[in-house]
């Protein structure tokens, strides 16, 4: 079994208050646990406007499939309209 996490961390430009940074990261949490099945938590900068920071698991038998799957939701999330991805991390266990 492996566990897969990503650690992905976010600029929303046009939030002008923690509503409007909420709408933007519950849209992509939304977005990838309906397309990828998996779980996604917001972990960082809870109380900045501009700023947002993720956290994303996966779980499979394949590590290969764990890689594909977590930098195709790096890819995915780098396309988000209203979030512009600063960097991310990949660990396996």
């Amino acid at each position: 079994m492996t566990i897969g996490l990503l650690h992905m961390e976010f600029s929303i430009p046009g939030s002008r208050s923690l509503k409007e940074k909420r709408r933007a990261m519950n849209s992509l949490k939304s977005r990838l646990r309906n397309r990828y099945n998996c779980s996604v938590a917001e972990i960082g900068f809870k109380d900045k406007w501009a700023r947002a920071q993720l956290a994303v698991c996966v779980i499979s038998d394949e590590s290969a499939h764990v890689h594909s799957q977590l930098n195709e939701i790096v890819r995915f999330a780098s396309m988000h309209h209203a979030a512009e991805l600063m960097g991310h991390n990949i660990e396996t266990m």
